[in-house]
């Protein structure tokens, strides 16, 4: 089963796995490290938010999570769900932002 997503520019199918093989604009296909500010996520939400996108990071990809502080809980949490599966490393330390990246190591 495919979804049509339609857009104003175009429409693409994604497959049910989620990979869109590139046939969109989504930046699946780019080279492009995503970046996920959770600063502006309401704090009730913003761990959910978080685990929610790391779900989605694929095997030798990453994701660089740019939070208002050191965010060891939050990792924490991560590697509780899915031990060993990220290699963490900071790109940036405070003193206003925190920038983490997360790379899926399996």
């Amino acid at each position: 089963m495919d979804i049509s997503i339609t857009t104003p520019d175009d429409v693409a199918t994604e497959a049910p796995t989620g990979g869109c093989g590139g046939n969109c604009t989504c930046g699946a296909a780019t080279d492009e490290t995503p970046a996920l500010d959770v600063r502006a996520i309401p704090h009730s939400i913003r761990h959910a938010s978080v685990l929610g996108a790391v779900s989605g990071v694929a095997v030798g990809t990453s994701l660089v999570l740019i939070a208002p502080h050191d965010p060891l809980p939050l990792l924490g949490e991560i590697d509780e769900r899915e031990p060993g599966a990220f290699d963490v490393t900071y790109d940036e330390r405070g003193p206003d932002a925190w920038h983490v990246r997360l790379t899926r190591v399996s």
